[in-house]
């Protein structure tokens, strides 16, 4: 291959379907706002769809090894379903111990030591990723990411270490999983603070529920987000709200 100025050109933006991964506490609503996509299909690793009408692969059963898993998202590629969501990835985690575990004959993720189980298991991991990315790329899927969220210390090398959530995940998915998504959301009802005077003239404040679910879709310093496509900070927790924030060439894809 010959390298000159002849082979620039100018990029596009991207038009594919979105990426996203939504991260939460119980029950806020990310299945639900999940089930709200374009002709969803799920892949659930736990049991999270009472209560809510959906399609579901395995009958609407829980998906018991990675493999399965995998096969799965293979057999989505020929589907004309137009969303794949796998509920969730911290429930996922397990399965891909259980995967490196059988691959190299060990009884448990921890056995070779030193962090080096959970290393090979990043290789599963990757082969994931690779699939959904297949899956958007060449079948014109988006890609819906469910996770659990966990308050982890972070320490960064500008800032005193503080609290933030982060997807209750290992660092190697944690980290493929950031790189990967084109939106990450944190989901959590709305607060409003209230300040109260007690009885011995001291201010105390206190936060109480507007009952509103949001979707944080940029970094903030208590939790993980962000997007490429420019969005507020802040959107209702539905996926037409998400749509309509996002630019007009990706409301198109």
């Amino acid at each position: 291959m010959s390298i000159s100025l002849a082979s620039i050109s100018r990029t596009t933006r991207n038009s594919l379907p979105p990426r996203v991964v939504i991260h939460g506490a119980q029950k806020v609503g990310k299945t639900t706002f999940a089930a709200g996509t374009y002709k969803p299909v799920f892949i659930c690793l736990e049991d999270g769809l009472a209560g809510i009408e959906t399609d579901a692969v395995n009958e609407g059963r829980v998906v018991e090894t990675f493999d399965d898993v995998m096969a799965w998202l293979e057999v989505i590629k020929q589907s004309d379903f137009g969303t794949v969501v796998v509920d969730s990835l911290d429930w996922l985690e397990p399965l891909v111990w259980a995967s490196a575990c059988k691959r190299n004959n060990w009884s448990s993720i921890e056995q070779p030591g030193y962090g080096k189980g959970y290393v090979e298991a990043n290789a599963d991991w990757r082969r994931f990723f690779d699939a959904l990315s297949d899956l958007r790329a060449h079948h014109g899927k988006a890609v819906i990411l469910i996770a659990h969220s966990a308050v982890k210390r972070f320490e960064a090398p500008d800032v005193e270490a503080f609290d933030r959530y982060e997807l209750k995940l290992q660092k190697g998915p944690l980290g493929l999983a950031i790189e990967w998504a084109d939106i990450i959301g944190f989901a959590q009802e709305e607060m409003a603070i209230k300040k109260e005077k007690d009885g011995f003239n001291n201010t105390r404040a206190r936060g109480i529920g507007t009952g509103r679910r949001v979707l944080h879709v940029n970094s903030k310093p208590s939790f993980i987000a962000g997007n490429r496509y420019g969005m507020p900070d802040t959107v209702d927790l539905s996926w037409g709200a998400l749509v309509n924030a996002m630019t007009p060439a990706a409301q198109a894809a």
